[in-house]
């Protein structure tokens, strides 16, 4: 059973960092009916889950206390009147993940929970999550107890998040997704295929992000009122920080499974082993070295036994013994090698190489700092944000200050629309690849699950706005070999596309889909009304189960809700009339407010099937 342990849990693990919208099918294989009958769960991202206080906390000098159920992430009344009270609430023991002795916080429940971080009139629409995705699914009929949300204290490393909460038993049990340690492996198969229609992963970082580096090094304040080296100690406490490190995709672990739900015991190696492709390429398979890093040295590199074990061509020394700069990829952050050469003029390494160590190399499951298999899902669709500016490298020096403090960023490489930059200007040498990411995610990791798609590929590009379908490009068939697939179409500046890659004949009843749409924000774009359009069209057009085409079609896009329609100022009326009237209703303080969909607008809907 260990091989249907890991499966479970890697399926939990991955579903952590994306969206997983599930709908349940009805009949015989095949989705029938209406929205009002699909079902979903969400699972959100890192820091996307509020976190209340489960305990008492009495706060000096400030009138603000912490009480149980108060919100502790993300309450800014809080953060700003009583950091250091709000921190106790936050902190985890950095080496065994237990709460501070004063104060406990536990995450909360249902919708609520995901929707808005902080609610109120003024901090509500900057912290919203998840509340116009819900939004969404109210409009189209979904029912109130058929969105679930499944939230979890995002602070702790997985195999902690099942010690103490039983996280993943608890999802086992109660969304009936993970049943494959009660049914036998051939029935498995067709209950995910009977039960669990589609998967949809949103700007995961499948192969982890680099500004988890920054957020180790120097910190990552993500907009909060705090300095870069609070962030850095309340980061590096949680066990999950490194969950999202950059990992390399040529290097697998193949564990052995120390422990199963059941209580069955099975003891072996953690067995971590690369490809030869390896160590024949740079970078890991990123477009450059993620981190480059001044060694504080001014006795040589002998001075520190951890560094001289490195091979000489991970560091350039200067003359005379003075500093020495330290490249490393991917590969080398997350098995250790990076920590470990930092580890005698960096305080906080030991925690590091500690937590790395417990609750990734030797977690009794798997690693999950390892390169994701196509989940065993009927429908996969990923969707991720791509051609934004987004940091790939950092280069580090010592500021001569103690921890956190103790390092500052000097320069940072950018990926930015398939070409790599500095912030200084300075040459940069690396392998860009065809696009960029999503602001926070680099595009080599985000786009991994291209690899999933087969051996012929059918390629789409649309504008993403609602069109007439006259610049709407497809390429068939194209030849694809375990690698990026490149689409050759052109692209006019000032549109905004979406770039669909569909396969639906390489697994026999099963489809893959990768979505790439321009310029699409990673925290914002589960609130894109283009996401959400092509996802709600997909759906309606799978329900029907005499639809001709695998796909929805792409040959037009036309308004769906009153917000898609506007006023034409060149036309004096409201654009797209076939679909749009004009239609006033007191409170309206603009024209374009007043455009709405007609009354027979629900019929072009039928356009999609």
């Amino acid at each position: 059973m260990g091989g249907g342990e890991r499966e479970n849990r890697r399926l939990a693990m991955t579903l952590a960092a994306v969206l997983f919208l599930g709908t349940f099918q009805l009949g015989e294989g095949e989705l029938k009916g209406d929205y009002s009958k699909l079902s979903g769960i969400i699972i959100p991202g890192f820091a996307s889950t509020q976190l209340r206080a489960w305990s008492i906390l009495d706060c000096p000098y400030s009138p603000l206390d912490f009480n149980p159920l108060d919100l502790v992430w993300l309450d800014t009344t809080k953060l700003l009147s009583a950091v250091n009270c709000w921190l106790k609430c936050m902190l985890l023991d950095p080496y065994n993940q237990t709460d501070h002795p004063e104060c406990k916080s536990r995450p909360d429940s249902g919708l609520s929970a995901i929707t808005e971080l902080d609610p109120g009139y003024i901090t509500g629409p900057l912290s919203s999550v998840w509340k116009e995705w819900v939004k969404w699914c109210i409009e189209f009929g979904i029912e109130a107890n058929a969105i679930i949300a499944a939230p979890y204290d995002w602070r702790l490393s997985p195999s902690m998040l099942e010690e103490r909460d039983l996280y993943f038993y608890k999802l086992k049990y109660a969304y009936f997704l993970w049943l494959k340690l009660e049914i036998a492996p051939k029935q498995y198969i067709q209950w995910l295929d009977d039960h669990i229609y589609a998967f949809f992963a949103v700007g995961a970082p499948l192969l982890g992000s680099t500004e988890t580096v920054k957020g180790m090094l120097s910190g990552n304040t993500f907009g909060l009122p705090v300095s870069e080296g609070t962030a850095r100690l309340m980061f590096n406490s949680f066990g999950s920080s490194l969950w999202m490190m950059p990992f390399s995709k040529y290097c697998r672990a193949d564990a052995m499974y120390l422990k199963h739900f059941s209580g069955g015991i099975r003891k072996g190696p953690n067995a971590y082993q690369c490809e030869q492709k390896e160590f024949q390429s740079n970078y890991s398979g990123f477009s450059t070295n993620i981190i480059n890093i001044e060694i504080p040295s001014t006795r040589g590199i002998d001075a520190y036994p951890s560094v001289s074990e490195f091979s000489q061509t991970n560091y350039s020394s200067m003359e005379c013994g003075l500093p020495t700069q330290l490249s490393f990829s991917a590969r080398e952050i997350s098995d250790g090698t990076f920590f470990k050469a930092i580890e005698d003029y960096d305080s906080d390494s030991k925690r590091t190489l500690h937590q790395l160590k417990k609750s990734y190399h030797d977690d009794p499951v798997l690693n999950p700092l390892t390169p994701w298999d196509r989940p065993p899902i009927k429908n996969v669709f990923c969707i991720y944000g791509v051609d934004s500016r987004t940091e790939v490298g950092y280069y580090f020096a010592p500021s001569g200050k103690p921890y956190p403090d103790n390092w500052i960023i000097t320069d940072v490489i950018y990926e930015i629309e398939g070409s790599l930059v500095s912030r200084s200007g300075n040459q940069v040498e690396g392998n860009p690849g065809p696009a960029s990411g999503d602001e926070t995610v680099p595009y080599h990791s985000l786009s991994w699950c291209k690899n999933w798609l087969g051996p012929r590929v059918n390629i789409t590009r649309a504008p993403q706005s609602e069109h007439d379908g006259s610049d709407v490009q497809v390429e068939l068939n194209v030849e694809h070999h375990n690698e990026d697939v490149v689409p050759n179409m052109t692209s006019s500046p000032r549109v905004k596309y979406i770039t669909y890659y569909e396969d639906s004949e390489s697994i026999p009843g099963k489809r893959t889909a990768v979505w790439e749409l321009d310029k699409a924000n990673h925290r914002n774009i589960v609130r894109s009304p283009a996401l959400m359009r092509e996802l709600w069209l997909q759906i309606w057009h799978d329900i029907h189960a005499d639809s001709p085409s695998k796909f929805v079609t792409k040959a037009k896009r036309g308004p769906l809700r009153d917000d898609d329609c506007y006023w034409d100022y060149g036309k004096a009326r409201c654009a797209w009339p076939e679909y749009c009237e004009y239609r006033y209703v007191f409170g309206d303080v603009h024209l374009g407010q007043s455009c709405r969909l007609r009354n027979s607008s629900a019929d072009a809907l039928l356009h999609y099937v």
